[in-house]
């Protein structure tokens, strides 16, 4: 069963008023695991046909660390990278329809690991790839009566 995840109203890549964002719609499939679909448009190439490398970076980022952030709207977990390495296995098309899939790694009180891959939709063969290691908002530094304020909710498509 999916599991909507919210988005937000700025994030690049799940933020719905973002006018330069992704605006992703992500996904909790079972605990610890998030999918998403996301067709790359032209402007976001870099050499002609190819999904420019920062933007697939983004996209791994923000999907390995959602998979730690679970499916509760209202109690979230927020994480900041401390580490991203990517695996760029092939070009990453613009154009096509990719499927991208985030999994939770290890897990401890005020950081975890997370993974993510981007697939072909039509092949489902893997393209890109990367680990992450993210550190937990500190309290002090965001305070989850804010979500309101950052749009963060579950958005019907």
């Amino acid at each position: 069963m999916k599991t909507k995840q919210p988005n937000s109203k700025m994030c690049f890549i799940c933020g719905l008023e973002n006018p330069v964002g992704l605006h992703l719609h992500i996904y909790e499939t079972e605990p610890g695991l998030v999918e998403t679909t996301y067709t790359a448009p032209e402007h976001f190439q870099g050499y002609p046909g190819v999904l420019h490398g920062g933007i697939v970076g983004a996209l791994i980022d923000e999907i390995a660390g959602r998979a730690h952030m679970g499916s509760d709207p209202n109690n979230p977990r927020f994480m900041f990278t401390a580490k991203l390495e990517v695996k760029y296995r092939k070009n990453v098309p613009v154009g096509k329809p990719l499927k991208i899939v985030g999994r939770a790694g290890r897990s401890k009180s005020k950081s975890a690991e997370g993974w993510a891959g981007i697939y072909s939709s039509d092949t489902n063969e893997l393209l890109a790839e990367g680990n992450v290691l993210l550190i937990d908002v500190p309290e002090e530094q965001f305070d989850n009566a804010r979500l309101v304020e950052l749009g963060w909710k579950v958005v019907p498509e």
